[in-house]
């Protein structure tokens, strides 16, 4: 079958390759045309239509200043969608722009696969509407998802969550041989991931960075975002402070903490049993804009909505500053919170099913 995928962002792009080297094994006669980032070239073996690094727009304030390239795009998008006429199409959140071209896929009858929801229990409940109407076939990866879609008459499928296919896959790692082949120092590594687009990063180094003075026992590393270049890091790096570029996973799993920006990153953090501070900080605007359609969400970071109580500490708006930054960080680098966190950490992974999600989801895309 002719597959045509969308994933508009780095975490998009981990779980859709993910998928296609499932369907593969599937479907000896699969064919892909795509939209999404380097690993999922490496599975194809050509370049994206588009690169989400060219897609990705964060905040209120950055959509509407791009609104122009945005709807450029899903212009581009239909246009090639009609002349390629796929026989599914596989949508991987990004609901913004995704909603919008499974609208347009279903007037040309084209099967419509939804692979990780939109958080709509979070915001816009209403574009429910939008998934009955033009999604035929719901693939969920969070286990309280099935129930909200039930709840709108919405048949979804649990397949349980393609990260712990991703982290199940991971070669064992030697710390001494990756600080080495890194130019790291031998003290015990604090990971800080800030993000994957400059106006988030460098927003959120500056913060992170800002409690170096207090644990000069350990180096920080930065993880590097595939989609920035190692040229714009380079004025925070000094004798204690080092970036590996796209070794996020090797990274943390050499780490003994982690200071992260919310995301998926909390819970990839979580899965690979790194103690984390969850950071989240926005311009005034969005975050107020934010608090006003966000409805009956008591967490922000991934990790403490699936377990549904506070399992990682969240330091959000005025709350994310040095002095907090610095209590939280030395509570779990040694004892009793960091010990507490650690088993929650070992029931998250049991509340997710266990792995194989990325089988799931394509034994379900090619049978269904």
């Amino acid at each position: 079958m002719k597959y045509y995928i969308i994933a508009g962002e780095a975490s998009g792009d981990l779980h859709a390759s993910n998928l296609m080297k499932s369907l593969l094994k599937k479907d000896s006669n699969a064919e892909f045309r795509f939209w999404g980032g380097d690993l999922m070239t490496e599975v194809a073996g050509f370049e994206p239509v588009k690169h989400y690094k060219d897609l990705a727009f964060m905040g209120f304030l950055e959509v509407a200043k791009n609104l122009g390239t945005i709807l450029k795009n899903i212009k581009f998008c239909k246009e090639d969608l009609k002349s390629n006429q796929p026989d599914v199409l596989i949508l991987v959140d990004y609901p913004g722009f995704n909603l919008r071209i499974a609208e347009f896929a279903k007037s040309l009858g084209i099967k419509v696969v939804y692979y990780i929801s939109p958080q709509l229990w979070a915001w816009k409940e209403g574009r429910v509407e939008k998934i009955k109407k033009f999604v035929d076939e719901m693939l969920v990866i969070l286990p309280f998802e099935k129930d909200f879609y039930k709840k709108h008459q919405v048949e979804a499928h649990f397949v349980g969550h393609p990260l712990l296919d991703a982290i199940s896959d991971l070669p064992e790692i030697n710390i001494d041989q990756f600080k080495k082949d890194h130019n790291l120092n031998e003290k015990e590594i604090i990971a800080l991931l800030p993000g994957s687009r400059e106006q988030e990063v460098t927003k959120m180094l500056e913060l992170m960075l800002s409690v170096r003075p207090h644990f000069k026992e350990y180096q920080f590393v930065i993880a590097g975002a595939p989609s920035l270049p190692k040229e714009f890091y380079q004025r925070y790096v000094d004798e204690n402070v080092h970036f590996v570029s796209n070794k996020t996973y090797d990274l943390l799993r050499c780490s003994k903490a982690a200071l992260v920006t919310s995301g998926t990153a909390t819970l990839e953090t979580a899965l690979l049993n790194i103690p984390e501070v969850v950071c989240y900080r926005s311009s005034t605007i969005s975050y107020e804009i934010g608090k006003r359609v966000v409805k009956n969400i008591k967490y922000i970071s991934l990790v403490n909505l699936i377990m549904d109580q506070e399992i990682v500490t969240e330091l959000i708006q005025s709350e994310l500053n040095t002095k907090n930054l610095i209590k939280e960080l030395n509570l779990i680098l040694e004892g009793e919170r960091r010990e507490e966190m650690l088993a929650n950490f070992t029931n998250l992974r049991l509340k997710l099913g266990g792995k194989g999600a990325s089988d799931e989801a394509a034994a379900l895309i090619v049978n269904g």
